[in-house]
């Protein structure tokens, strides 16, 4: 099978696994604010849903693709009771979070790109979407639990990792590089950028104003 081939396949298969995991972010989150199930069902299916749905709606998709596969949905339902069944058998669920998220970011920021790059849509436009489809779904799960969004969490670095890897997949095809090995490359470097700021505290330097000047 070529890679122009298989390419189709993989991101199928991305985005179930970007669902599956951000499902599972979700309910955390409907954990830590001790949600009913319907609420466990509710913030997994918005957070693993809600990228991919504003990357099909921007890029006029013929079908938003839990539509066109309503199976996604029960994945994340399915996820959302696993969450509820078992949540209190961690000690650090907020920790747990933290990793599912960068996992799921590192998986959701290829699919991204690829169904732009899949699209025939410009470099900038591939980027742009890889950093949609991997943090939109993310900052609702943290807005409607009333968490802080990780998205906009000072020193951590969230959009630079989902940027860097959106942008290093497009670098890495310019020469010639394959689709797949580029998404594969991509979700390496959203990892390692996320995994970076979670276990070494990686982060870019950030705005400070200056102190007013006082007049002698």
């Amino acid at each position: 099978m070529s890679i122009a081939e298989g390419l189709p396949t993989l991101l199928w298969a991305l985005d179930y696994l970007s669902v599956l995991v951000f499902a599972l972010t979700g309910a955390l989150v409907a954990s830590r604010g001790q949600l009913d199930p319907v609420g466990f069902v509710f913030m997994a299916a918005m957070t693993a849903v809600g990228g991919g749905t504003l990357r099909d709606l921007l890029l006029d998709r013929p079908q938003v693709f839990w539509i066109a596969r309503p199976s996604l949905i029960l994945v994340a339902a399915t996820a959302a009771m696993v969450v509820f069944w078992t949540a209190h058998r961690f000690e650090s669920r907020y920790r747990l979070l933290l990793w599912l998220d960068a996992l799921a970011l590192a998986i959701a920021v290829p699919a991204g790109v690829g169904i732009a790059v899949e699209g025939g849509f410009s470099p900038v436009i591939v980027v742009i979407m890889g950093v949609v489809t991997g943090t939109f779904g993310g900052l609702i799960r943290d807005v409607v639990g009333n968490e802080v969004p990780l998205v906009l969490k000072q020193g951590e670095l969230y959009l630079t990792a989902a940027f860097g890897g959106a942008l290093i997949a497009v670098l890495a095809m310019w020469p010639g590089l394959g689709r797949s090995e580029a998404l594969f490359l991509c979700g390496l470097v959203t990892f390692g950028l996320r995994a970076g700021s979670i276990v070494w505290g990686w982060a870019l330097p950030v705005y400070r104003p200056r102190p007013p000047r006082t007049r002698g």
